[in-house]
């Protein structure tokens, strides 16, 4: 008798073979991957390393004027970092605020198959573009700077966000719902007094998720010009200057690695048990050795 487990093993075979006969008709030439680890290798040892961490260093212009032990914050890597932390926290915000009134629209346990549908299809749209294209666009609409890569997180932060909290709200109890709906409650009153109190714990978990990832790919939006440490990383690039490239690329993993442990601490606050217990960092870079203390 066939098990679940061997079906499951022989589709995921499958799929692999699958995957490797479609990667086949694409690549033309397999040997071409034949010198590229000779090639990172220089490529690595010429050009990447060591990093330049000149870009912690104070600006010639303009003077900085902070104190000699914190002129680190007059830093090209300071100022980069710090817009696009800022880009993100404020697309963050905003993004919830528009898509947690739509996610309820296009919850199917709250409206119609219409309006739900409507719904969804504007978040879909929301989200089928990535930020950095919404970024290009909003460049050309209101120029260069921080504004435009606020406007395009935001568009992108409703539409993702948007999907996540209406998977929420429909996979909420019933019991609830059922129980406003018999005492005759508005759709609004069912929302503000019933919905967002219920799936409070999950909808600022989405929030904060949606921060991290909005950190990350706020790096990236810098390159067409929507402010963020992805400007200075695209301007020392057409300059060739990868030894400062590397530092920033270090500089912005140890920003989310911190980033990501705080979001971590914040989320067990939120936990609906309440039980789980926040990481200290040697839980999140040693977790294997804990027990051998």
């Amino acid at each position: 008798m066939v098990t679940l487990k061997s079906k499951v093993i022989s589709f995921c075979f499958i799929l692999i073979l699958f995957s490797f006969s479609i990667l086949n008709g694409m690549v033309n030439d397999w040997g071409r991957l034949s010198g590229g680890l000779s090639n990172l290798l220089i490529f690595f040892g010429e050009s990447l390393w060591p990093p330049s961490w000149s870009v912690i260093e104070p600006q010639v212009y303009p003077v900085c004027t902070a104190y000699p032990l914190f002129d680190f914050t007059c830093s090209t890597a300071w100022i980069g970092m710090s817009e696009t932390i800022k880009i993100a926290f404020v697309s963050t915000i905003f993004g919830s605020i528009i898509s947690l009134p739509i996610s309820i629209l296009a919850a199917r346990n709250l409206n119609s198959l219409g309006v739900s549908y409507f719904a969804r299809i504007f978040l879909a749209a929301a989200r089928s573009l990535p930020s950095i294209i919404w970024a290009i666009f909003f460049v050309i609409l209101v120029g260069f700077g921080p504004l435009s890569g606020v406007l395009a997180m935001t568009i992108y932060s409703v539409g993702y966000l948007g999907k996540l909290q209406y998977e929420s709200i429909e996979g909420m109890n019933s019991i609830p719902l059922e129980s406003a709906r018999s005492m005759g409650l508005s759709k609004i009153e069912i929302a503000t007094g019933v919905v967002i109190p219920e799936m409070a714990n999950n909808l600022i978990s989405q929030m904060i998720f949606m921060f991290e990832y909005n950190v990350r790919h706020g790096t990236v939006i810098g390159i067409v010009g929507a402010g963020g440490i992805g400007y200075y990383i695209n301007l020392y690039l057409k300059f060739l200057q990868y030894d400062k490239v590397i530092a920033y690329l270090i500089i912005i993993f140890i920003v989310v690695l911190i980033i990501d442990f705080l979001s971590i601490s914040a989320r067990s606050y939120f936990n609906e048990e309440g039980d789980i217990s926040k990481p200290s960092w040697w839980d999140l870079f040693l977790p294997n050795l804990k027990n051998l203390r």
